[in-house]
């Protein structure tokens, strides 16, 4: 060995010899994450030197520091070496734990950062919770095909950063299998041929051949153009593209789509930085749904698309009292003649350059015809999570033009939400926790309460009965009706309301306060006269049913009492939290749920949406 190989031996010595932590300032978390590799909450001075890459008498340093600060305690087992603990065992208990399951693609998280749950509600699924405890729920994540497919990522290092930045340890088999995943979603493209018709066109021979031309029919391909390219049926394509999504192949949808009749109309609001990247992505891809939280801004966000486009366009709706709300905005912030605004709808018929229509009324045979002769460059599908349904997924099937949905929720108890994305486009949209945290989005303080029985005849009657009815008892435990007036009383100065499933459970909590009650029963004109006294404070608290969910004007609401809702659904979970979801001051939402019972479940599934979003869900135990 010559000296200069003995020189760089030992150079290489010394550097392998050096801590590190040269300067012996090893933060107390790096204990506490070796301990957790360990598996053990106890620790050896050479086990820390081999972790943290130093002598094991540097690692006693290290350690008796810690030791005098009392963050650690020492135990001398005598023969064998010396151990330390940590002298608060819940320092290790309450922090963040990921794990990550590669071949099932699931990630478990126990006490997650909101910085963890906005990351992984980019790329996976929240599918339940684990635990039972208040405070104590992890939650499980699942990474399906079709959230690789709908990532809102630029390329695929876009999401292999976001995922990498999340898990503990990089795993080549996930990311291999999202490579492939976000790879499959580019394998065909809808194009317009020079003659004006639609050609679907594969990356290769094979993927025409053994999965296009295997999986459609006549119906959807007219002709074979190339062993790459078939000629697509106008009338199918919206078929084609569920076909295709099904068979584990999006489709890229690069048409040259109609944009209507022109319309003279400019935008006179200030569109924010992450509402003009929504817009700007949308006129890209032509079709797509813009997904953000409650009150951030997506109908001011599709008026900006609107006049982007200046097309004749149609927005559907859920209901009459939407679509007003729709007109007054689009004459508020935009420069439009109201002339050219009209609705179409059981209590006003005008087909305009700028329609506003309820889903029902497009979807009846009877009028149907009245919009599909239109040559519309736009249409706008509010919220859409409902176009899966049979009445709302007529509308879908006006394939040739831009198609914009909007929706704060996007899921489905009936597992649909694949289609709400091949019938309209693919989500758009920007971290909640982003937009909380710039202030364009207040975060609600969210607690479930649960409800013990305070009544033994009800009681008795839930424990004698079953299925529908069972739950139903729960829902009106009687005992919901002291806990909406002491949190009515906690927060007296609030605009609150009080969401019911269940009309007779509506009435008595109305009855009992003395609060108006607003429900499907309430007549037309009545409704509005109490929308109005709420949004000018002349009525601070209205019982609101299943109708006040979405569709119904209700801005500016501190306080929302759940006292019952539909089962687990999700959807109507973010949608009444989402009531009271403003850029301006503090909100609270109680989710009421008699201790004991499936509510208990339902009210936590409810919430996961928001939860898989980032925002944090306290619970607490009401005593008897």
């Amino acid at each position: 060995m010559t000296a200069e190989d003995r020189s760089e031996t030992v150079d290489r010595e010394a550097q392998s010899s050096q801590s590190d932590y040269p300067d012996q300032s090893v933060p107390i978390e790096a204990i506490y994450e070796t301990m957790e590799d360990l598996g053990r909450p106890i620790i050896t001075a050479s086990e820390l030197g081999r972790q943290l890459n130093c002598s094991q008498h540097e690692a006693e340093t290290i350690l008796d520091v810690y030791t005098t600060d009392k963050k650690l305690n020492t135990f001398d087992v005598s023969a064998d070496p010396v151990v330390w603990y940590p002298s608060d065992l819940n320092a290790v208990a309450k922090r963040e734990r990921i794990v990550l399951f590669p071949t099932r693609r699931e990630i478990v998280v126990d006490q997650p950062t909101q910085y963890t749950r906005a990351q992984l509600s980019q790329f996976a699924h929240l599918v339940d919770s684990t635990g039972t405890d208040p405070g104590t729920r992890g939650y499980l994540y699942r990474i399906r095909p079709e959230d690789v497919w709908a990532a809102p990522f630029d390329d695929t290092e876009s999401l292999l950063r976001s995922v990498r930045s999340v898990l503990p340890r990089q795993s080549p088999h996930l990311e291999e299998w999202i490579t492939d995943q976000w790879e499959r979603a580019h394998q065909f493209t809808l194009k317009t041929h020079p003659d004006g018709y639609v050609v679907l066109e594969a990356a290769t021979e094979n993927l025409m051949g053994n999965v296009a031309r295997q999986k459609l029919s006549d119906e959807q391909l007219h002709a074979p153009i190339s062993d790459t390219e078939s000629w697509v049926r106008d009338e199918a394509i919206g078929t084609l593209k569920r076909t295709l999504y099904e068979a584990g192949y999006p489709v890229v949808d690069n048409r040259k789509l109609e944009t209507g009749a022109p319309i003279e109309i400019e935008l006179t609001a200030t569109l924010r930085d992450y509402q003009q990247a929504w817009m700007d992505m949308f006129l890209t891809q032509k079709a797509g749904i813009y997904v953000g939280p409650p009150g951030s801004g997506k109908t001011i966000a599709a008026l900006g698309t609107l006049t982007a486009i200046a097309g004749e366009t149609l927005i559907l709706v859920p209901s009459r009292e939407l679509a007003t709300q729709w007109r007054d905005e689009i004459c508020t912030h935009t420069t439009v003649d109201p002339r050219n605004v009209g609705e179409y709808h059981g209590g006003e018929k005008d087909i305009s350059p700028i329609t506003i229509a309820t889903y029902q009324t497009a979807g009846m045979d009877r009028h149907r015809h009245l919009f599909d002769s239109r040559k519309w460059g736009l249409i706008i599908y509010d919220e859409c999570q409902h176009i899966p349904s049979n009445i709302f997924r007529r509308s879908a099937d006006l394939q040739a033009v831009h198609r914009l949905g909007l929706s704060a929720s996007p899921v489905r108890e009936d597992e649909k939400e694949a289609e709400i994305f091949t019938l309209i486009g693919p989500p758009i949209g920007t971290d909640w926790a982003a937009l909380m945290e710039a202030g364009f989005v207040a975060e609600p303080e969210i607690e479930i309460r649960y409800v013990p029985w305070r009544d033994e005849i009800k009681r008795n009657e839930y424990s004698s009965a079953d299925g529908r009815q069972r739950y139903q008892l729960a829902s009106m435990n009687p005992a919901k009706i002291d806990e909406v007036r002491y949190l009515l009383a906690r927060n007296n100065s609030s605009k609150a309301l009080i969401f019911v499933e269940y009309l007779d459970q509506g009435k008595a909590i109305a009855d009992a306060l003395s609060i108006p009650f607003l429900s499907g029963e309430t007549p037309h004109y009545e409704r509005q006269r109490l929308l109005s006294e709420f949004k000018t404070g002349e009525t601070k608290t209205l019982v609101v049913s299943r109708i006040a969910d979405e569709g119904l004007d209700l801005p500016n609401a501190e306080l929302a009492i759940v006292a019952s809702g539909l089962g687990g659904s999700r959807r109507q979970g973010t949608q009444r939290a989402g009531r009271t979801m403003r850029p301006a001051g503090s909100s609270i939402v109680y989710v009421l749920a008699t201790r004991g019972t499936r509510e208990e479940d339902f009210a936590q599934r409810q919430l996961r949406h928001l939860a898989g979003k980032g925002i944090k869900i306290r619970e607490a135990n009401i005593s008897e």
